[in-house]
């Protein structure tokens, strides 16, 4: 009995760039070109960005809106697919709208979502074939966080966040407070007080309960809003850092519980309830479309 052959992606369809969360987050070391090694831990929310390809008559790559401040030649998802192009020598261009929901400057890892899932429907829509190792390689000259959006899956990650072992977690409920301010990822990582020898630890350790994020104090000493988030998200759960931030959050083991934080802190804070997912919701909806295996 032969297989059903895989259905082709549809132009004009909406398609998800999730959140992520760094549940940890270890600055082990760092490289002679200034690149610093950690381990984290990714998962993915299901709280997402979503983008809408337009198939186009021109080669031209180019977005349905502008982003403000960001030039077009800039935006993400235009370097993704104008990589792409460079990598294969696709002809075709496409219209890119990006419906914008995930806070910039939050370290949700909105931006390297988009371009992840920039990669991965357009590699499907333009018929390019390459492999998932391939457009990981591509998302990292794109940023450390798009290999794992293009991966798909919560991951353990090593060396500058590249280096992804798949990780079964629990799927647990979350409030994501945004503070009213944005930190500047670089800044942080030039901080002359920011540990950068932690111990390696292993996913036991993780599943354990080591959760520390090396860089809550200095984001905490430069940021009142981020240090004010935690301390009133800690009245409900254990409340923690994504990344850099701004964005802080916490886990429930119950929808009731999240609810009530959510519910609790919505009339005076930026705050978000969402789903842990170990798998992308965008790869959830290509395997629903039969579009992957």
């Amino acid at each position: 009995m032969s297989q059903k052959p895989y259905s082709q992606p549809a132009w004009a369809e909406k398609w998800p760039a999730p959140a992520k969360l760094n549940l940890m987050l270890r600055i082990v070391g760092q490289r002679a070109d200034g690149y610093h090694l950690l381990q984290t831990v990714f998962q993915f929310i299901d709280f997402c960005d979503w983008i809408t390809f337009h198939a186009v008559d021109d080669e031209r790559v180019s977005l349905q809106k502008t982003m403000p401040g960001v030039a077009e030649a800039d935006d993400l998802t235009v370097r993704a697919a104008n990589l792409l192009k460079a990598e294969t020598g696709c002809e075709s261009g496409v219209r890119i709208e990006v419906e914008k929901n995930l806070p910039m400057g939050g370290g949700l890892g909105g931006g390297s979502s988009d371009a992840a899932t920039t990669l991965v429907v357009l590699n499907e829509l333009w018929g390019l074939k390459l492999s998932m190792e391939k457009l990981m390689e591509l998302g990292l000259s794109l940023g450390a966080d798009v290999p794992v959006f293009v991966y798909g899956y919560s991951s353990w990650a090593e060396g500058v966040g590249e280096k992804l072992e798949r990780i079964s977690l629990h799927e647990q409920w979350v409030v994501v407070i945004k503070p009213e301010c944005h930190v500047n990822t670089k800044e942080i990582f030039l901080a002359k007080n920011l540990t950068r020898n932690s111990k390696s630890i292993t996913i036991g350790d993780f599943i354990a309960g080591q959760h520390q994020n090396d860089c809550v104090e200095v984001v905490c000493q430069r940021y009142q809003p981020v240090k004010d988030a935690l301390v009133v998200l800690s009245e409900f759960s254990e409340a923690r850092l994504t990344g850099t931030g701004a964005c802080v959050f916490a886990q429930f083991d119950s929808e009731d519980e999240a609810v009530n934080a959510y519910e609790s802190l919505k009339n005076k804070w930026q705050v978000y309830l969402a789903k842990g997912l170990n798998e992308s919701p965008l790869f959830s909806r290509l395997k629903a479309g039969k579009y992957i295996s």
